[in-house]
């Protein structure tokens, strides 16, 4: 489980260099890669202020079918990623996580793909970008993901309990009441 959120922090947000950097490299592995984590709820949610706590942009999580893995790979090494070692190597069987640094505004940002060989229920965003699909996403909390004290997560979860999809909900970029605003 995450560490509890600093409501004194709430208000930060990611840098958008760095945001637009990710973005360009999850396109490019886009047609391998299921994506799940903070990114899925980026891309399930209506245009929103990027809040460090909304949703996590610090790594990029991504399922793949265990038939997708090796077309995958070789397009992360042909672009430049290298193996990086973590401490849940050999403790989670099918993980690896591959790293580059891109430019990104004027300074490097580097790129963490957590790469899990899995399959997935997934779902296609307006945007084109496949997620994996809410309901198992949230069921990865705890599992795979431990942020779970986001604000999407914590926003998706009630309206799961509901019986409304959070895929494009309005809800899921409304954040206010994290913030103490009413409404």
């Amino acid at each position: 489980m995450a560490a509890p959120h600093r409501k004194d922090r709430y208000g930060e947000t990611w840098d958008p260099a760095q945001i637009a950097a990710l973005s360009t490299e999850i396109h490019k592995v886009r047609e391998w890669a299921v994506i799940s984590g903070g990114w899925a709820w980026h891309y399930m949610s209506p245009p929103h202020a990027e809040y460090k706590h909304a949703h996590d942009h610090k790594d990029v999580d991504l399922l793949i079918p265990r038939r997708s893995f090796a077309a995958l790979m070789a397009a992360v090494q042909a672009a430049g990623y290298q193996r990086e070692w973590t401490r849940f190597d050999g403790l989670t069987p099918d993980f690896y996580r591959y790293a580059t640094v891109v430019p990104g505004g004027g300074r490097p940002v580097k790129v963490l793909f957590d790469i899990f060989v899995e399959d997935a229920p997934w779902v296609e965003t307006p945007s084109g970008m496949r997620v994996v699909e809410p309901g198992y996403l949230l069921s990865l909390y705890g599992k795979k993901h431990s942020s779970d004290l986001c604000f999407s997560v914590q926003i998706a979860r009630d309206l799961v309990r509901r019986g409304e999809n959070p895929e494009g909900h309005p809800a899921m970029a409304e954040f206010g009441r994290f913030f103490g605003e009413s409404g």
